[in-house]
């Protein structure tokens, strides 16, 4: 078995291990238990609980930017609608992340809490591909921005009570993301001016 094969299983185990038990009891040895191996198995993998619990927040995550990578790669679209889509799906895989199992998103929430670096990661990922959009967008002449960076900050700041997982936990799924199209709208055409 690869050791690759091996990890995505620790991972998977811990994933359930942590829906039944939640995170503060289960550790190594509770995961290695539900594989039916030992945990110094577990040890060759993840040095640590804390290095454990990193991967299985790092991999969800992932799962996460996946889509929104396949809509910032798609140079055939105009940035425009680029933009428009990867804000939009953004929400939408937020939203379903922690409104279709509560109980796993309130596991990985309490993950990611202790996660920073990899938290960290994610949100640069997100803003560097807002970031790219906006400067092929400046290159197909849709808009004007002098600091994209910059830019991409605000963009994320002015949308995040539609993808930020707190915001969408403490929202229940009340807003109407025709919102955040109306928003999404507004904030590109300001890109123009």
């Amino acid at each position: 078995m690869s050791t690759d094969s091996v990890r995505d299983r620790i991972l998977d185990a811990t994933v359930d291990v942590l829906r039944r038990h939640g995170p503060a009891k289960p550790g190594v040895v509770d995961v290695a238990r539900a594989l039916d191996m030992r945990h110094s198995n577990v040890y060759k993998h993840f040095a640590s609980k804390s290095a454990l619990f990193d991967a299985v927040a790092e991999r969800w995550l992932k799962t996460v930017m996946a889509p929104l990578t396949k809509i910032t790669a798609d140079k055939k679209t105009p940035a425009p609608k680029r933009l428009k889509a990867w804000v939009r799906t953004l929400a939408e895989i937020k939203r379903t992340k922690v409104l279709d199992d509560p109980e796993l998103f309130a596991v990985y929430s309490s993950i990611t809490k202790g996660a920073h670096a990899v938290v960290a990661a994610h949100v640069k990922h997100l803003h560097d591909e807002v970031v790219e959009i906006l400067n092929d967008g400046v290159r197909e002449g849709a808009w004007k921005v002098s600091d994209p960076s910059k830019t991409a900050g605000l963009l994320l700041n002015a949308t995040s009570r539609f993808h930020h997982p707190a915001m969408v936990a403490l929202d229940e799924g009340q807003s109407d993301l025709k919102q955040l199209e109306a928003l999404t709208d507004l904030l590109i055409a300001g890109l123009s001016a």
